[in-house]
């Protein structure tokens, strides 16, 4: 995707408190979305503390390898906003008090009745042939600098932190000047989302379609038991982006299609309540290990109601028995963790429920509870209806949170394959 034709951005959020666990860059995140739609490709995401000698390293490389760099925060009146002075040497360039910028400060303290201090004159400092961008809902301005590095053309914006203030002079003042400089881009994105599949085997399957695709950048992302992969292409109009973003995403989605259950964003529990709701089928489900996460995953979708009717948690062997009619001899037979206690869960609980679909789910999540035939990660789940009941054995791996979570991975995507 980062060929020539196409601008690269670097985003530079700068202040100490935001690599302390209190604080975390958002900025980056609104200023990345802006780019894109100009066709931008956000290469580089950097957080530094406030220290000169840091400052003015990162603006020097990030004008080596980015066509459009900005920088957040650092523009303040205090000793440690020093975005100003270390872009100004980085550049090479010195600073030149803005006197109106000094007049306006001075007016908006006496309004307020505030006696103002000499160090808040230095937001009036102005990089040498820099623009100044005046700021409506603060009062630390923002500069524009259109520049050569090292003979190549760069453009330096210099923001505010606060978010309401960048957002704004952004909107107002930044986006018009990066659309006379961009090149007509538009950027297509596309993803497709896998469940209970290796990264690797992902990658070994798909990697030799979309390294066809030259022009569209792919990214594979794992999380808890999905795996997504992502796909990005600029393109000078909206409609050649997207026509390249949908034909490797249509390949790979053909060559996965056994694991896909989303190429237009959904989680797994919005599919399979959508797949439930299009066949007018209800779902019932007795968990133990996972001490009812199935259910809590599925009920947090706004009008889960209309497809599942509810759920028991049945830790205790006695409430397999009395709320779910597990037999007590089949548990002393085989033990609570077992093929047959998963497969009586789900259909006792379909049957009294009167569901159309019922899950049954029994493990040992851990760290304790392991025997020598059953250890931590060992988990049945099963899943009846009318037609019969389907068993699984899965050996997982991880702590317990691990565990439980991938368990009802693994349950929701057997519900997605029996609906399919």
């Amino acid at each position: 995707m980062h060929r020539k034709s196409i601008m690269i951005a670097e985003i530079i959020a700068v202040g100490s408190e935001m690599l302390t666990p209190f604080r975390q860059d958002t900025n980056s995140l609104a200023l990345t979305a802006e780019l894109n739609k100009l066709g931008v490709s956000v290469a580089f995401k950097t957080i530094l503390g406030d220290s000169m000698e840091q400052l003015t390293d990162c603006a020097r490389i990030a004008l080596r390898r980015a066509d459009i760099i900005i920088f957040s925060g650092g523009l303040g009146p205090t000793e440690d906003d020093l975005t100003r002075e270390a872009v100004a040497s980085a550049l090479g360039v010195g600073l030149t008090r803005n006197e109106a910028v000094v007049e306006a400060l001075r007016a908006r303290f006496a309004k307020r009745g505030i006696t103002i201090q000499a160090i808040n004159f230095k937001q009036g400092d102005v990089i040498d042939g820099a623009e100044l961008l005046p700021n409506a809902n603060g009062t630390a301005p923002g500069q524009w600098i259109a520049t050569e590095y090292e003979g190549k053309p760069r453009y330096v914006v210099l923001l505010p932190g606060p978010p309401k203030e960048l957002t704004a002079l952004y909107a107002d003042q930044v986006k018009q000047r990066l659309q006379r400089v961009v090149p007509q881009q538009h950027i297509a994105i596309g993803q497709l989302r896998m469940a209970v599949v290796a990264e690797s085997e992902v990658d070994a399957r798909t990697a030799p379609i979309y390294m066809q695709f030259t022009d569209v950048q792919t990214t594979i992302l794992s999380t808890q038991g999905e795996i997504q992969l992502h796909f990005a292409c600029a393109k000078p109009t909206i409609e050649e982006a997207q026509a390249r973003v949908d034909e490797v995403l249509s390949l790979c989605e053909h060559e996965m299609m056994d694991f896909v259950f989303s190429a237009d964003g959904e989680s797994l529990e919005q599919v399979v309540l959508l797949m439930m709701g299009m066949r007018h089928l209800t779902l019932a489900t007795a968990e133990s290990c996972t001490g009812g996460l199935i259910a809590q995953r599925l009920t947090a979708i706004p009008g889960s109601s209309r497809s599942f009717l509810g759920g028991v948690v049945v830790y205790a062997d006695q409430l397999k028995t009395a709320l779910v009619d597990v037999p007590k001899p089949l548990i002393q037979q085989h033990g609570a963790v077992s093929e047959e206690v998963a497969r009586a869960l789900a259909e006792g609980i379909r049957t009294r429920t009167g569901a159309d679909l019922g899950i049954g789910v029994t493990g040992i999540a851990g760290p304790g509870g392991a025997t020598l035939n059953k250890p931590v990660g060992r988990v049945y789940l099963a899943l009846a209806d009318a037609n019969g009941t389907e068993t699984r054995e899965l050996n997982l791996t991880g702590d317990r949170e691990r565990v439980r979570w991938f368990t009802s991975q693994h349950a929701l995507s057997m519900l997605r394959h029996k609906l399919l």
